[in-house]
């Protein structure tokens, strides 16, 4: 068996892409998106018959249609997966709790509008306190969060607190942090941050009972996803999968709920509002990845309004 038939084999393999011919190819259980992997799709020249279409019934109300669009590549994805796609709420929207709601309950209408099971669909926002207090009640009302730029523990312990569905610690951003800081091109797994940070996370998870799934992120070589083989879920971009489909390597499990629980044991702790904010100004790892992935998803965000408005002026 190849890596990647090894690594499905105690690993959901989720696809990191809004690339629907890869979606297609690669046929992985679940897809997440984020506005960048939007925009990216979205302004692929096939698209732009959907894009004209779509502003046309929007009366070029760019918010409206961005979140249109959103929909429909989720719904697009949706049938070419078995399981579920995340979609992400308006980056902008990170520090407030009660318009992510609303975005969020908006998008589940419009998903249920189109057919879709609300058990199919994830609501990704930023794991910010206010995010995650946003999760804490879509949750209450059976809507599934993914909460993504994750890089400190206290996020996690937030968000298993909150209940969520999933979080998404993002290790291949905390390695480029850290090679920037360390100063060093190559880390091996064994002393890579981010793959130590998700071990911390899942062996937190699983010796406290938590149902909340950890799927890794933002990977940058197979190392780093092999060194969590084992790991609940995984999200990897097409050319890692790719990578991973060609390997002929033995893969052996990094993590397991057993494994978890034979670990040294990890207290249990619950965070206010003030220790959640005490626990990010002692974190300079989040401090100074967080503020930058939300830019960035605004970023990506303006980029495909740009583009709606330049077609709305053709």
């Amino acid at each position: 068996m190849s890596a990647l038939q090894q690594l499905r084999t105690m690993t959901t393999i989720v696809a990191d892409t809004g690339d629907l011919a890869a979606i297609a190819r690669l046929k992985p259980i679940d897809a997440t998106t984020n506005p960048s992997l939007i925009t990216k799709a979205l302004i692929h020249p096939d698209n732009q018959g959907m894009l004209s279409e779509t502003m046309s019934r929007h009366n070029g109300d760019v918010d409206a249609v961005i979140d249109a669009l959103t929909i429909q590549v989720g719904c697009d994805i949706l049938a070419l997966v078995e399981g579920r796609v995340s979609t992400e709420v308006d980056a902008r929207l990170s520090y407030d709790t009660k318009a992510t709601i609303d975005k969020a309950l908006g998008f589940m209408d419009a998903y249920q509008k189109a057919g879709i099971d609300s058990e199919r669909v994830l609501i990704k926002m930023a794991a910010t306190w206010q995010g995650i207090e946003a999760a804490r009640y879509l949750e209450t009302q059976g809507i599934h969060c993914n909460l993504t730029l994750l890089f400190g523990q206290h996020q996690a312990i937030a968000c298993a607190d909150a209940g969520v569905t999933l979080i998404s610690p993002f290790v291949g951003r905390i390695l480029d942090w850290q090679k920037r800081q360390q100063n060093r091109q190559n880390v091996p797994a064994s002393e890579d941050m981010g793959v130590q940070s998700v071990k911390l996370i899942y062996q937190y998870y699983k010796q406290h009972g938590y149902h909340t799934q950890v799927m890794g992120a933002s990977f940058r070589s197979t190392e780093q996803i092999l060194a969590l083989a084992g790991c609940d879920l995984l999200t990897i971009a097409p050319n890692l999968i790719d990578e991973l489909a060609v390997m002929d390597i033995d893969v052996p499990r990094q993590l397991s709920p057993s494994m978890s629980m034979d670990m040294q044991a990890m207290s249990q702790v619950s965070l206010t509002h003030e220790e959640f904010s005490a626990a990010y100004q002692q974190d300079t790892v989040t401090q100074d990845l967080l503020p930058k992935g939300i830019d960035g998803f605004i970023g990506a965000r303006d980029e495909l309004a740009k583009t709606l408005a330049a077609i709305r002026g053709q």
